[in-house]
């Protein structure tokens, strides 16, 4: 029995040296982030690409929930906390109560999709936009290890709320005329 336990416990040293050898912990970070990535790439298609508003809307919110976690990912956790809280709770419900306001006799019909050559045209353009990003990524040097940012959250705070309070308040102003005015085109002029 203790041959056996001493067997197994040397196999398990060399799958832990092993794994040291080859970096496996950054190797799962990494995989970690491209399945983010891959995600959110994937949600973000489905918001283009969903025939139905309310299914664009839930994939657009799934889009910025998989941002979020690809901020935590890289340890920006202020980031990611403000992502779920701003973008995937108070703007989807926004966009969710803006959909719901709108008039519409089908759902299909809210949402149609375009002829073979947009779709072709705009693949295009993706693909070139990702080619010369994977370019940029293969050319440009990147640092071994990634830098600690930090405890970067009073540092935002401070700035937000002292020295750029008025571009801050003026943007959610802004935000809350174009929400009312989007309310006000999609009621239409004969109801009010």
């Amino acid at each position: 029995m203790n041959e056996a336990l001493g067997q197994v416990h040397g196999l398990v040293g060399w799958a832990f040296s092993l794994a040291e050898t080859y970096e496996v912990p950054s190797l799962i970070g990494a995989g970690v982030f491209f399945l983010f990535a891959g995600l959110a790439l994937l949600f973000a298609c489905g918001v283009v690409f969903f025939r139905n508003v309310v299914h664009s809307a839930l994939s657009l919110t799934a889009t910025f929930i998989c941002v979020a976690c690809l901020y935590l990912s890289i340890d920006a956790d202020f980031m990611g906390a403000v992502q779920i809280l701003v973008y995937g709770g108070a703007v989807a419900v926004l966009i969710v109560m803006a959909i719901m306001l709108t008039r519409r006799d089908d759902m299909a019909h809210s949402n149609p999709s375009r002829g073979l050559w947009q779709h072709a045209g705009a693949a295009v353009v993706s693909g070139l936009f990702l080619l010369g990003m994977a370019a940029v990524a293969v050319l440009s040097p990147f640092q071994s290890a990634p830098q600690p940012l930090g405890d970067a959250a009073p540092g935002l705070a401070d700035l937000m709320l002292s020295h750029y309070v008025l571009p801050f308040e003026v943007a959610a102003v802004l935000l809350l005329i174009a929400m009312i005015g989007a309310i006000l085109l999609a009621k239409g002029a004969e109801e009010s």
